[in-house]
């Protein structure tokens, strides 16, 4: 259960640090970092991943908050160090990206939640957002090789 909390509490600093670097030093216009391969583009974005969605802000917020009680309350029951890993990535991302709805403009779980990095063909996405396709990952794999989150005793 450690490492899921220290993973999510890794990925939730990590995500607000560089949010909190992202609206003191970019803004709408891409700054090239690697051509035109990776720029970092300031964008407050009101829907879900990839920007969908965007009336239904609130709907997220709440799905977020049962995630967030989902993995809290099942943190305990996992045995496997690959779930563990797993479930901390999404809490982290989630939490990210839930400070932001909770937190920021326009009102309370109605938040933007802030974006920075963009690369071709692609949303731009922040840290969470990676946690959390990073995460779908390994639960996909670990899934495919049969690898339980709870191991029974006897």
């Amino acid at each position: 259960m450690r490492r899921l909390f220290a993973t999510a509490w890794t990925i939730w600093l990590f995500d607000f640090a560089t949010k909190t670097w992202a609206l003191a030093s970019l803004s709408s216009e891409p700054r090239k970092i690697l051509g035109s391969f990776l720029q970092f583009t300031l964008v407050h974005n009101p829907g879900a991943a990839f920007s969908i969605a965007t009336g239904f802000t609130l709907a997220f917020s709440l799905l977020a908050l049962a995630v967030v009680v989902a993995v809290i309350y099942f943190a305990p029951k996992i045995t496997s160090g690959g779930w563990q890993l797993t479930s901390g990535l999404l809490l982290g991302g989630v939490l990210g990206n839930l400070t932001d709805r909770i937190f920021r403009e326009p009102s309370f779980l109605n938040g933007h939640v802030i974006d920075w990095i963009q690369i071709p063909s692609w949303p731009v996405f922040n840290i969470a957002d990676s946690a959390i396709c990073v995460a779908a990952f390994i639960a996909f794999v670990l899934s495919l090789r049969n690898v339980p989150p709870i191991t029974r005793v006897g």
